[in-house]
């Protein structure tokens, strides 16, 4: 959600001209910082970022998001297991990618590839064992099992690297132990090509104008990571709410119960409404809930300032206005806190490691002088700049 000066904003950003008055309304009558979620040295991704949100360190727990991934979807992993992120995307024919999400496939589509992928080119029995898993639309989960393999590999996020050709990205052994991993990798990623190219759905998407799921992109490499629950921590109770496997994987380790919503996409037509219902009702029974919305960060994905602008306000509107009512009119003692992730600027496309802003109100806060909910006015907020577990001691009191 947080950004860099937009140019065809005049230098303003989309959080300083979309309409919010929900979110301006708790950087208002409560306090606002900046939070250092990417690490210095770290890479700009949303697993090490809600990690950070969290109050992990993620240099001491980060495996890569695969095994979080794993965890959501209930795939059980062995000490020795490798697990990692197999994206579905689309590569131009040049071998250029295209997009990170084969055009946003449907959980369907990608549910009958990925398991058609793994009957034809898995093999959960040989020498160096692979087998897909299928997870939410272009997002799926390749694990390497019997401690054959090794994560210890450069890899590249798609989302990171659109334009660039394929060549030029395909995983490297860092060290020698892990050469036959990447070797491979490389020879999945060959004849996925070959197979997905002939596969029914493709040709179906062809057909339609839509793109095809022509690549599988394996990266974010790791073994089964070892967090203590921050539910231990704090000594409390607490859910999580996402259409995001990593979020739900993060959370299963954090000790997080996972509240499903129907109609939760990770895109703009997600179920505000719905998150926002069924966090007042996790509220009831526990002492926390985390609600992650992901459509803000596919609309900076695509370069698409409008989007990014209208999922700013839908997320204001149909999120955060219920939520902050419903606990006003359940009359709770509650803290609320806002903060995107890590940034996404809208005219880059990627991710970035800037610290975000943040505004928390909870009731009988004394107010700083924020009079709304953005870049600059975080940046001279009362909080400063927090970094490691400093945001999630804030917002349980530990700080304040």
């Amino acid at each position: 959600m947080s950004d860099l000066p937009v140019k065809a904003l005049d230098g303003k950003t989309p959080l300083m001209v979309a309409r919010k008055p929900a979110m301006d309304r708790i950087a208002r009558e409560g306090v606002t910082g900046l939070f250092a979620s990417i690490p210095e040295g770290m890479p700009n991704g949303s697993d090490v970022a809600i990690l950070s949100v969290l109050g992990y360190a993620p240099r001491k727990c980060l495996q890569g998001r695969g095994v979080l991934e794993a965890a959501s979807m209930g795939v059980d992993l062995s000490p020795s297991d490798v697990a990692m992120r197999c994206n579905l995307l689309t590569l131009h024919p040049d071998g250029r990618i295209k997009n990170h999400s084969a055009g946003h496939i449907s959980s369907e589509e990608a549910s009958i590839l990925v398991r058609d992928l793994d009957r034809d080119l898995g093999d959960g029995k040989g020498d160096q064992p692979a087998v897909f898993h299928p997870g939410v639309s272009y997002r799926h989960l390749l694990v390497l099992p019997g401690g054959w393999a090794s994560p210890d590999l450069i890899c590249a996020p798609p989302h990171d690297h659109v334009g660039i050709h394929e060549s030029e990205l395909l995983p490297r052994a860092r060290h020698p132990e892990a050469e036959a991993t990447a070797v491979r990798l490389g020879e999945l990623h060959k004849r996925a090509k070959a197979f997905l190219a002939q596969h029914p759905v493709n040709r179906a998407r062809i057909a339609a104008g839509k793109d095809p799921a022509n690549a599988i992109w394996m990266w974010s490499p790791g073994r089964r990571p070892q967090m203590e629950p921050i539910t231990a921590r704090f000594g409390i109770t607490g859910g999580v709410i996402s259409a995001v496997d990593l979020v739900h994987g993060i959370g299963k380790y954090a000790g997080l119960d996972r509240i499903p919503v129907e109609g939760a996409t990770g895109l703009y037509d997600t179920n505000y409404e719905g998150k926002a219902q069924a966090a007042l009702k996790t509220l009831e029974t526990h002492d926390f809930v985390f609600v992650h919305v992901e459509a803000t960060d596919e609309a900076s994905h695509a370069c698409d300032l409008d989007l990014k602008i209208k999922c700013i306000e839908y997320l204001d509107d149909r999120l955060v206005r219920p939520i902050a009512e419903g606990i006003q009119t359940k009359g709770w003692d509650a803290t609320i806190a806002i903060l995107p992730d890590h940034p996404t600027p809208v005219e880059i496309g990627n991710h970035a490691s800037d610290p975000v802003p943040f505004a928390l109100w909870r009731t009988g806060i004394i107010a700083d002088a924020s009079t709304a909910f953005d870049e600059d006015q975080a940046a001279r907020g009362s909080m400063g700049l927090l970094k490691n577990d400093e945001f999630i001691r804030t917002v349980f009191g530990r700080l304040l």
